[in-house]
């Protein structure tokens, strides 16, 4: 038993969580009745991932500041220019490819009971209030924006601390990433009661009805994956930009794929940046920003969906239209995570751009929740491998700038 255990930690972690998932998929298929408690284990692993994530942001963050010396280099501005970029393309692509393979809904009951913000000015607000949030709610409510702001506040205002404060705030980090190593070592388990929760719980057979607005959603995304991110991360780096994609995709993307929470993933995204080899004062702020604005999914999923109601109500659409929708789409991302049900209720503030009503709209967002397994899984995917990936291309482009080989 020993050597089987010891055989089985000598392969890489994602080799693992792939026998996870396959054994996942088998049991779902299957026993799915008689293997029903091993979901305990995708809640556990979830769970987990979610309660450190927050503390383990918080002292990343307050400590790389407070030990930020004056001219020491850092990427941010960078990394925020392609969190943009990446965010405004996406939105592109799917406005794009809305108009080639254009979808229409047969639009059932409503869901009016679920409340949409009413406006970017609501959305903006949303996040403006999180900013300063309590920080103890914040770290409880795991709200990232409050918990980035008051990090960096703390951060800030112990530049100038006792060598030891500093100290202490470095270990405690440590320490933290240490733990989230242990939680991620559970990954494989914890992907298996999760795809076996999906299976087992929605199956396949309520997506097919769904079938072609799922292809325009999912096609959107693997572009914007595959070639829209491959371009940006060429035009930064000047060298080939797929093994840097792949490897972003193959140890965030699968790890997101199935938490389908960017917040859980923000561990996975450390260590993945840490085994690339990145500076710790840039990711340790960048990848919790990230999970907050740097939403290329979410965009795609707004404008896709909004689109399928203006095809269902036979509303035209002209390029100028198109193009603020494109806008109105990026920046309604940027908002998703200050806003409760994430980008799914952004829709109705999207759609208002075409006046459409809010009741129809809600019968879209409605569509969008019915689809959600495989919508939110791909989205999540592609939010937080493309944290990982920027910020990468960011420092990569840098060294190239002073002749280092990345």
């Amino acid at each position: 038993m020993y050597k089987l255990l010891n055989q089985w930690y000598k392969l890489s972690l994602v080799k693992r969580i792939i026998a996870g998932l396959i054994i996942g998929i088998i049991l779902g298929v299957t026993i799915p009745d008689v293997a029903q408690p091993i979901t305990i284990f995708g809640a556990l692993f979830v769970g987990a991932l979610k309660a450190i994530a927050p503390m383990l942001v918080f002292f990343l963050v307050a400590s790389a500041i407070s030990q930020h010396k004056k001219g020491q280099q850092t990427n941010m501005k960078s990394v925020i220019v392609l969190y943009l970029l990446g965010t405004f393309s996406a939105a592109l692509v799917a406005v794009v490819a809305s108009f080639i393979f254009p979808v229409t809904l047969t639009l059932g009951a409503g869901v009016e009971d679920i409340a949409a913000p009413g406006g970017v000015v609501e959305v903006l607000k949303a996040l403006l209030l999180n900013v300063v949030d309590n920080p103890v709610k914040a770290l409880y409510n795991a709200n990232y924006i409050g918990i980035l702001s008051w990090a960096l506040m703390l951060g800030f205002t112990l530049k100038n601390a006792a060598a030891s404060t500093k100290l202490m705030l470095a270990n405690v980090s440590d320490a933290l990433t240490e733990m989230v190593r242990i939680v991620i070592a559970f990954a494989p388990l914890g992907i298996m009661g999760l795809v076996f929760d999906v299976i087992a719980t929605s199956g396949i057979g309520v997506l097919l009805g769904y079938g072609k607005l799922l292809a325009v959603l999912i096609g959107c995304m693997l572009f914007v994956a595959l070639v829209v991110n491959p371009i940006i991360v060429y035009i930064y780096i000047r060298s080939n930009p797929f093994p840097l994609v792949f490897r972003c995709l193959r140890e965030s993307g699968i790890t997101a794929f199935f938490t389908r929470s960017s917040a859980a993933n923000i561990p996975v995204n450390m260590t993945l940046c840490e085994d690339l080899g990145l500076d710790r004062d840039t990711y340790s702020v960048s990848i919790p920003l990230g999970a907050t604005i740097n939403m290329a999914g979410a965009a795609v999923t707004i404008s896709v969906l909004t689109l399928a109601a203006v095809n269902t109500l036979g509303i035209p659409v002209d390029f100028g239209t198109a193009l603020i929708l494109s806008i109105l789409a990026a920046v309604s991302a940027c908002g998703a995570s200050g806003v409760a049900g994430g980008s799914l209720l952004l829709i109705p503030l999207a759609a208002s751009l075409f006046g459409i009503p809010n009741d129809v709209a809600m019968q879209i967002v409605g569509v969008g929740f019915i689809i959600g397994v495989l919508q939110d899984s791909f989205e999540t995917a592609l939010n937080s491998s493309t944290d990982v990936l920027f910020t990468a291309t960011a420092e990569f482009a840098e060294r190239r700038k002073q002749g280092i080989k990345a």
